[in-house]
């Protein structure tokens, strides 16, 4: 245990959020995303939502200039409460972030650095951060 890192950053998390270079990509995916099937390297957290994972992260992994993160288009297109609660723990708005096409998403998951796949049960619960600078001025 360290002190001052958030208890949902493992090691084998922390490990992997390190060695990401910038604007590499990490992917926090809800249940039903097929992330063993899409990523080389993944990280099993059943245990918490999106929300939660993606507000862990944040704590040591500034985002990347616009876009720093990409959501899932949802099927008609309505930004859901999922969403708004990912963007929030990003530290992000609707006019700052990404929404990408189901299929497309797929696309951009396969070449992500990590995929972290959670317990999250509500549809369309994915997220896509990008790496920024460490140490860069506007870390938010």
């Amino acid at each position: 245990m360290l002190e001052g890192i958030h208890p949902l950053l493992t090691g084998e998390l922390l490990l992997h959020l390190d060695r990401m270079g910038h604007s590499d990509s990490v992917v926090i995916a809800d249940a039903h995303f097929p992330a063993w099937g899409l990523g080389e390297r993944v990280v099993d957290l059943p245990g918490a939502t999106t929300p939660e994972v993606v507000a862990a992260i944040r704590t040591v992994l500034p985002l990347d200039d616009a876009p720093g993160i990409d959501l899932m288009t949802s099927a008609d297109g309505e930004v859901l409460d999922v969403q708004h609660e990912l963007m929030r723990a990003a530290g992000t708005t609707v006019d700052t972030t990404r929404f990408v096409e189901r299929f497309a998403y797929y696309d951009l998951a396969k070449t992500a650095y990590l995929l972290v796949r959670t317990g999250e049960t509500r549809k369309y619960g994915n997220a896509l951060l990008r790496k920024g600078v460490v140490g860069h001025a506007s870390r938010s």
